[in-house]
């Protein structure tokens, strides 16, 4: 019997790709919730192993902990290669799988540490916590749409067969500034994680984690 992993993350957030892995690779795991952003408590679950504080954090059955998302994506879908959700590294296709694999989080998902709290870089003003907003959704949405201008898709990203960065970009692309920005800006990129949205394999899984709640393509599960 497999041992389990520990993942530190919370709903909605960047360990849901990292779930949804997991689930597909019929990997055992346990999650311990710890919503960061909410707090010195929850800070306080995750510190002993991320001194940063953050989310996502997996410990793996080895007791090896490995932080980042994209990262912890990499090595388990290289862990699990039967499961193909990722190119094998002598794959043509491998340049273009790591170079989107992080692009993703050095372009885009780090632009949330500053969308989240505003006051971290402009200080308390509303003025400019707002223009902090605005600027930020706006590159988010240049720098995805510098991605559909690159890739070629088929039925996913990088062709016919699902990756790591298929459930990757299909929970970002929810995030601000939402996903009907995302399909204005990235239509071809729209196709794939509208059918990474509707797949068999994870309704349970997203109802449970990141619900379809009602305007969710236009405020995201919290509004």
């Amino acid at each position: 019997m497999n041992r389990a992993y520990t993942l530190y993350g919370a709903l909605g957030s960047g360990s849901v790709p990292v779930e949804a892995t997991l689930l597909l690779l019929g990997q055992p795991y346990t999650v311990i919730e710890a919503p960061t952003w909410e707090g010195a408590a929850e800070q306080a679950k995750v510190v002993d192993v991320n001194p940063l504080k953050q989310i996502p954090t997996l410990v793996t059955p080895d007791g090896e902990t490995i932080t980042e998302s994209a990262a912890i994506l990499i090595w388990l879908a290289d862990r699990h290669p039967e499961a193909g959700l990722a190119p094998a590294v002598d794959s043509p296709l491998r340049a273009q799988f790591m170079r989107w694999m992080v692009f993703v989080p050095a372009a885009i998902y780090s632009l949330f540490w500053v969308r989240d709290d505003p006051s971290r870089l402009v200080g308390p003003d509303a003025a400019q916590q707002a223009a902090v907003k605005a600027a930020t959704a706006e590159r988010i949405a240049e720098c995805w749409a510098v991605m559909e201008g690159q890739v070629s898709p088929g039925r996913y990203l990088l062709g016919d067969a699902l990756t790591v960065l298929d459930l990757y970009v299909a929970v970002v692309s929810r995030w601000g500034p939402r996903r009907e920005r995302f399909y204005a800006v990235a239509p071809r990129m729209g196709e794939v994680v509208r059918r990474v949205d509707a797949d068999p394999r994870l309704a349970a899984f997203w109802e449970a984690r990141f619900p379809f709640v009602e305007g969710w393509e236009s405020r995201g599960a919290t509004g």
